[in-house]
């Protein structure tokens, strides 16, 4: 019984697997022709109306989210969240109602499709190997921003976490946020890693909980307030993700600004 449990399952997988393929494919071609017709905007917001819809549709997972009246969404924002799983850009596209641009690395660039669909609609690729570049595509994205022109997203861990506990977060998304003056919103991801776990395709039925926690302005803040705001935001995003159910930040030693401190936070019950 249990072969044949799993035999279902790897089945299932496969087809869940093609389809998407050829739907991101779909859809990542249509963003990328708006983009290269002027249509920035309406190249991202195909992300949100039909591409991510899609996905949820086919992988059998609902996205369950709280805190949307915290925001202005006619305002441009930075959200910072942890990263549980390859499913998490399609989860935000799914919960947020406004166009985004992600932070991703430059290497993704070079996937075919993709790195089309990222130039055209503008997503903010950057080269960790390249100091110089990666502040001067920061520095254009602040100016957009500052503009209205979209929100942005950075998965501030700057990788996926492979235990589910959140990681200390990168400056970047900070940087960017501060350059712009426009307010970093704290959110959590909680439940990706049942629906799309790190090792390999197993998608399986889930609920994923996006938690958005309350904007922080940066308004009259400098570089010199930096590392306060990412202690403020990461705090915030373990607090929301114990909420849901999560790890928090597990057992691990954090730095800010030089300064260590350990923390073990206990998994509780969503309310």
């Amino acid at each position: 019984m249990a072969a044949l449990t799993q035999l279902g399952w790897f089945l299932l997988n496969t087809l869940q697997a093609l389809f998407l393929f050829f739907w991101s494919v779909l859809w990542m071609g249509a963003g990328a022709v708006a983009g290269l017709l002027g249509q920035q905007a309406f190249g991202l917001r195909l992300a949100h109306i039909a591409w991510s819809p899609g996905v949820f549709w086919a992988a059998g997972v609902r996205v369950d989210v709280r805190g949307l009246d915290k925001i202005d969404w006619k305002k441009p924002h930075v959200f910072v969240v942890n990263h549980q799983s390859m499913i998490d850009i399609a989860a935000l596209q799914r919960g947020l109602p406004t166009n985004l641009r992600f932070i991703s690395k430059a290497e993704l660039l070079n996937v075919p499709f993709m790195g089309a669909y990222m130039r055209n609609v503008g997503m903010i690729a950057i080269d960790r190997g390249n100091s110089a570049a990666s502040i001067a595509k920061l520095e254009a994205a602040a100016r957009e921003i500052a503009n209205g022109t979209a929100s942005v997203v950075a998965f501030a861990e700057g990788t996926r976490s492979r235990t589910g506990a959140i990681l200390p977060f990168k400056k970047g998304a900070f940087m960017l946020a501060l350059t712009a003056q426009v307010p970093v919103v704290p959110l959590s991801i909680e439940g990706a890693r049942k629906a799309l776990p790190p090792d390999g395709f197993k998608v399986r039925p889930a609920v994923i909980h996006l938690d958005i926690g309350d904007p922080i302005s940066t308004i009259g803040m400098t570089a010199a307030d930096r590392d306060r705001l990412i202690e403020q935001a990461h705090d915030a995003v373990v607090a929301m993700n114990v909420a849901a159910g999560g790890l928090g930040v597990g057992s691990v030693t954090i730095e800010f600004g030089g300064a260590k401190r350990g923390a073990v936070v206990p998994t509780v019950s969503r309310p």
